[in-house]
Parts: structure tokens; sequence; C-alpha cells
């Protein structure tokens, strides 16, 4: 997955990099890539004491630093982020379930920790600043969702606030993640255990993208990134029923309904998100409906086709679809079967 034009030069090996959420799922793969471009420095920033303990274990790169710490906590990030150059903020509570039974803590972690990262940002003077989003924050059905549609929302108009600095702060939202600990992957490989798996709608279709994939994507999208933008790429879809019978084909599956703040299909792009999504090839960006912010590099706008007015980027009316063996092929690239 490459993007398409605008894309400038970035000499990573000069940048020192804050990771918030760095033992996440997302965390994990990013310190993996990103180490192979030799930058400056790369600090694993997250409160799970035993999994920074297990990450240093695997990486001993002299140019690794781990914080322990939480968004919540200013003072602390702040400490952290003396000297940063790029900061990418991955940390987020995501189980819809337990945040809906603990909408308190969802809010803490995902809205205000986000402006926490906003704040010390723009007044230690970090360079590019890029918020790691999901499909679930467009229209919004659970909380999850909707907190993370205010932390983008705070994130784009947060460039109104860097003044003179030469701040940016983007977004970038995609699907769900192969290989991550919140994939219904990992839950339907211990259920065929048993032979049998748990499906709650056989309708229900989602984005797909691999860890690899979304972490190249954002690597790229920090490269073009102006300020303000919300970068999506282009993903296929998958049925839900083709990736359990791909997982295991000869299974009996029990349909046991929707849960609560789950959705059927999941979309990337809204119709009322249209008027401003540009078509760049292989990925849209979305650009601030409400810019703010003076005289600053977003004057000079991406290049790309505008999409039509009543443009809908959904899983189930995606025109490409992943096929049985083609989710095999990824599950075993991916080292999951």
């Amino acid at each position: 997955m490459k993007l398409s034009g605008n894309v400038r030069f970035m000499n990573w090996q000069n940048q020192t990099i804050l990771l918030t959420g760095g033992t996440g799922s997302f965390g994990q793969a990013f310190t993996n890539s990103i180490l192979k471009k030799k930058p400056k420095s790369l600090r694993i920033f997250d409160s799970d004491e035993y999994a920074q303990f297990e990450t240093s274990r695997k990486h001993k790169e002299k140019n690794l630093s781990y914080l322990l710490g939480r968004v919540e906590d200013k003072d602390r990030l702040y400490r952290a982020m003396q000297d940063v150059d790029v900061v990418v903020h991955a940390a987020a509570l995501k189980q819809v379930p337990i945040l809906e039974y603990n909408p308190f803590e969802a809010v803490k972690t995902n809205i205000l920790g986000s402006q926490n990262v906003i704040d010390c940002a723009i007044d230690l003077g970090v360079n590019k600043v890029v918020l790691i989003s999901s499909d679930k924050a467009v229209s919004p059905t659970n909380l999850y969702g909707a907190t993370k549609m205010v932390a983008e929302k705070i994130f784009v108009q947060a460039n109104s606030y860097t003044g003179g600095k030469n701040t940016f702060l983007s977004v970038v939202r995609y699907g769900n993640v192969m290989a991550s600990r919140g994939s219904v992957v990992p839950t339907f490989i211990e259920q065929a255990k048993n032979n049998s798996l748990t499906v709650t709608d056989e309708r229900m279709t989602r984005f797909w993208i691999t860890l690899e994939e979304g972490v190249k994507f954002v690597i790229q999208s920090i490269e073009q990134m102006k300020g303000g933008e919300i970068f999506i790429p282009k993903l296929p879809s998958v049925k839900i029923m083709d990736l359990a019978r791909a997982i295991a084909p000869k299974a009996q599956i029990k349909i046991v309904g929707i849960r609560n703040g789950e959705k059927l299909h999941e979309s990337l792009i809204s119709r009322d998100e249209a008027r401003f999504t540009k078509d760049l090839g292989k990925h849209f960006i979305i650009e601030p409906e409400f810019v703010s912010w003076g005289n600053r590099e977003y004057a000079n706008p991406h290049k790309g086709n505008p999409v039509d007015d009543d443009f809908l980027y959904a899983s189930d009316t995606n025109d490409n679809w992943l096929t049985i063996p083609q989710i095999k092929q990824l599950l075993k690239q991916s080292g999951i079967q």
C-alpha cells in the first residue's frame, strides 16, 4: 500500500519519536518497522509494565527507550515528550462492551488523554503528531466510536492552537486489523479447538487490513501530512462468514445475535464527509471542514479528485472483497495459521 502524490522526503534518522500505547498490537508492529529506518530515538510510552519488560527483551537497540506512563497524566506525558519530533498517538481503550460499562474511563483515556497529547505537543513544539483512529469513529453507535470521533475532531481543530509554531496534527483512520488483540480472529481460532464458532450475524461485513499494511500506511501518512487531514486507505472488505470458514471450514457455526452497539457494516467515509474528501488513487484524504488556523500550508491543498457528494465508503458496498483463499493466505502471511 503506497500513498499517491505529495509525499515528501523525510529523514527518519534525524527524528526522535514518541509512540503512545507502544506495547499494543499496533505499537509492536510499528516498533519493528520504524527501527529499520534507524531513527535517532524511539520512546515507547505505555502503562503496561510487564508488556514493556517483554518488549525490552525483544528489542535491545540503543536508540530505544521505555517510558512508563498514562496519557491521562499530563505531567508525565510532558516530560516524556521533551525534544520529540514526531508523536504517534496509538494509546486508547478499545473493548466496546467494557467501555459501555466504564464510560468515564473511556472519556479520560480516549478524549482527555488525546487532549493531553495535543497540549504537550504544541507547548513543546513537536513537528508532527498523528492520531491512530478507527472506522468506528464514523457515525458511531457505541461509546468507543464516539470517543474516537471526538478525538479525531480535536486533533484536526487543534491546528488552530499552534500559532506560529511548526506543529502539525493529523489523523489516520482505518478498519479492523487482522492480527490485533481486538480482532475476532483470535476468538475464532480458540473456538475452533472445540469445532464450534459463534457469529453474531451472518450478514456482517468489515473492512480488513493487516498490521504491517496499517503501519506502512501510518508512516507514509506522516511523510505526507500537512496538518488537519484524515488519511484513509483503500481496503478490501470481508464477510464474517467467509472469515469463519477460512479459519475453521468444518466447524459448526452458531448465530448468537448482534451485540449492543455493534453494526452490521462499517463505514470509513460517511456521506457527510464526502464533500471534503479527495481520491488520491490508492487512498483517500478528508480535508478539514473548518480551516481556522490562518495562512498555514493547508492553503495549498492536496492534489486529488473530489468524490461525489453522495459518496459513501462502506464495507458492504465496497467493490473489493477478499475471497476465502485470499483470507487464508493473509492469515498464513501474518503467522496466524
